[in-house]
């Protein structure tokens, strides 16, 4: 089904004082230097879908300097209909989110209205950084498809919490509390199991789309892996939980549960981390997401939204030619590009036979 966006304000919105822009339902690209404000517009539309910065940790850091508040709000075309979002962020105020003038209560039931998959060079650090990193890009494309996991994510993180405060008091008591451990163990038990199978399921069926794209991309010269490692896979959770009551109770957290999944990255049977060059690195990244991509679409019945955010810097020209052909086909929506250099976007799409539009940002202002 069809999905874009159509218009975006904003006010205030990390270096963007004030931006007003109307979009092509195509291909949109975001061209100027370093700090101009093109990853802050990439930025903005990604806002608009998950409530949060992709970039950002909190929300007030993307106020800009001197201001004491931002505003995005955008219009999209969704299967036919008009929906208006709007995000407001004060200082030492609490954040407004709005769907057609209507506040949500709750942020987590507007994820999956607006499905977005994002590149960045920020996606280096599913491969450089710890298993968080790998368990978020899960979360991200599960969330947008299935409300229920989304729930029971946030309700296992709030029970883990829970849990490893009590291992804490145990301590500072010194006397451990089994029958009230014991309903945490229940209630971590009974979210993290379904989790684990959905996670499962979702990689199982990633993995060859996966590998399709890449091969597409690099041109089949490697062997490339993507494994998922979750210690419920060999032993039941409750089990798992028994077993490591003595070990918890020294280090005053939980030590085993779906909070410590993660995935493993390959490439000729080695490490990514460490034996992938730097376009192998990318291309890998790219497949990954493009799979996400395919995946949301699959199971959203609607195209969504793709954010390029300056990742033409270390693909060789082979490598962009057949990424640009490829997004360029009927199959992916609405595209959004930031690059530094105008005249590289411009070559990049002379062999996409679509339309688009460029926009020129200097010291965040559209020039």
């Amino acid at each position: 089904m069809n999905l874009f966006l159509k218009h975006i304000d904003l006010l205030g919105f990390k270096n963007l004082a004030e931006i007003s822009l109307d979009f092509s339902s195509k291909i949109n690209c975001f061209a100027g230097n370093n700090g101009a404000g093109k990853t802050n517009l990439i930025d903005a539309i990604y806002y608009l879908s998950f409530c949060k910065s992709y970039f950002r940790n909190t929300d007030h850091e993307n106020i800009k300097h001197g201001d004491n508040l931002f505003l995005i709000n955008g219009l999209y075309e969704r299967n036919e209909s008009e929906e208006n979002i709007f995000c407001g962020v004060k200082k030492d105020d609490k954040k407004q989110f709005k769907r057609n003038k209507k506040e949500y209560h709750r942020f987590s039931d507007h994820i999956g209205l607006l499905p977005l998959v994002i590149v960045s060079p920020y996606d280096a650090n599913l491969i450089s950084e710890g298993s968080e990193e790998r368990r978020k890009f899960i979360n991200g494309v599960i969330s947008q498809y299935d409300k229920t996991y989304l729930n029971d994510v946030i309700s296992y993180n709030r029970v883990l919490k829970q849990r490893n405060a009590l291992l804490k008091e145990f301590t500072r008591r010194n006397k451990v509390d089994k029958e009230t451990l014991e309903i945490y163990d229940e209630k971590l038990t009974q979210l993290g199991n379904p989790i684990y199978n959905k996670r499962k399921e979702f990689i199982e069926k990633l993995t060859p789309v996966f590998e399709g794209f890449y091969r597409h991309i690099s041109g089949g010269n490697e062997i490339i892996e993507l494994n998922y490692q979750s210690q419920l896979e060999n032993e039941d959770f409750k089990t798992l939980l028994n077993k490591s009551l003595e070990r918890d109770n020294i280090v005053q957290y939980t030590t085993c549960g779906i909070h410590k999944d993660d995935l493993n990255f390959k490439i000729d049977g080695f490490p990514v981390r460490t034996n992938g060059s730097q376009g192998q690195q990318k291309s890998f990244l790219l497949s990954l997401k493009l799979a996400q991509f395919d995946f949301i679409k699959e199971k959203n019945e609607f195209t969504p939204l793709l954010l390029l955010d300056d990742i033409f810097d270390k693909l060789d020209n082979t490598r962009v030619t057949l990424l640009m052909k490829l997004v360029g086909e009927q199959h992916f929506g609405q595209i959004f590009i930031s690059d530094t250099d105008k005249h590289r976007i411009e070559k990049v799409l002379e062999p996409v036979k679509s339309e688009y539009s460029i926009f020129n940002l200097e010291k965040g202002a559209i020039k």
